[in-house]
């Protein structure tokens, strides 16, 4: 995965670049102009006590209409095990009842590198207001994932985590230098589940499913162009500044072994709500190639399924099948 992601970055650096796109963190209600064919790769990386944690992923992105666009990422990282913690689940005797349940486990162990699986976006546009120096535009979105980790955290992630789908809106204005955007939606998340020999070398086996609860977020972003202070051409740098919080309400997940209900111990399984922020900078060389880097930080709560600061780095661009500088231009009024 790491030289597919190395084999994505020569590329995004050795084609001309024609046009920009916004927010790092969040999809904007522009769809991609149709016909053209975006690529970005990108890292999320953490520290997790002694274990750095890293996701690398690459996304191939596509305008099937002026209004309807798709996306397909695929993702490495060394977030999980191949399976559960040994010691997720325990249990306890009452008089003749055994009783089992969830406990801490430890945090910070190092994982090799996993394929994750496939994540697959869709965003239609179905409202577009234009003005002078001016947009108002909203988009529907789907996701679906077939991820399917050994996740020991309640929260769902789509990208990563879990399987599962999800769908909702966006809403993104922009006013001169100044741009906000709205992501909210649910995450319906789908099970995990293993059996796993008891012992090494044992006949006896164990099944363990944990069922994730649903998910809502609610994300804002915030942009604002730092450079240039007037457009001379298509070809100048832009340099933009980002703040966007990351939203996410969830619910406690349940946990089964060999059909027994698992009493919920951990936080980690319990349900929970955050919010982060992340300031951001991007730099945008010949209105296409884009370039990331920004910093996440809990601001209400945090999300057990990482560690703070959370450090993103990215590089995204388009080709056009039409490099025309007319076509160019006329896509760009007409989709940015």
């Amino acid at each position: 995965m790491r030289t597919c992601i190395a084999f994505a970055m020569l590329i995004l650096f050795s084609v001309p670049a024609n046009s920009q796109e916004l927010f790092i963190q969040n999809q904007p209600a522009s769809s991609v102009p149709k016909g053209v064919l975006g690529v970005r790769a990108f890292v999320d990386t953490y520290k997790a006590d002694a274990t750095q944690r890293n996701l690398d992923a690459v996304r191939v992105m596509y305008g099937l209409t002026s209004k309807l666009s798709i996306s397909l990422t695929a993702s490495e990282s060394n977030h999980h095990g191949k399976n559960l913690p040994k010691n997720l689940i325990t249990h306890t005797h009452i008089g003749n009842q055994t009783v089992f349940y969830t406990q801490s486990i430890s945090r910070g162990i190092p994982y090799p590198y996993r394929f994750n699986g496939f994540y697959f976006y869709a965003q239609y546009r179905f409202l577009s207001i234009d003005g002078q120096n001016s947009h108002f535009r909203m988009s529907a979105y789907g996701e679906y994932s077939n991820v399917n980790d050994a996740h020991d955290e309640a929260e769902p992630n789509l990208l990563d985590d879990t399987k599962g789908v999800g769908a909702g809106l966006i809403i993104t204005c922009l006013k001169n230098r100044f741009s906000a955007s709205l992501t909210t939606g649910v995450i319906i998340s789908g099970s995990y589940e293993e059996t796993v020999p008891v012992g090494n070398g044992s006949i006896l086996f164990t099944d363990t499913k944990i069922n994730y609860g649903r998910a809502v977020k609610y994300n804002l972003s915030f942009g604002y162009l730092l450079f240039p202070k007037e457009y001379q051409d298509y070809n100048q740098n832009n340099w933009n500044i980002y703040l966007e919080f990351m939203g996410k309400s969830f619910q406690a997940a349940t946990v089964i072994q060999d059909g027994i209900p698992v009493a919920v111990q951990t936080p980690l399984l319990k349900a929970g709500n955050y919010v982060e922020v992340y300031p951001g900078i991007q730099k945008i060389i010949n209105s296409n190639l884009r370039i990331d880097f920004s910093v996440g930080f809990p601001l209400i709560n945090g999300s057990y399924t990482r560690f703070y600061p959370v450090y993103m780095i990215g590089v995204q661009r388009y080709f056009f099948q039409n490099k025309k500088s007319k076509k160019i231009k006329d896509i760009k009024n007409k989709n940015n």
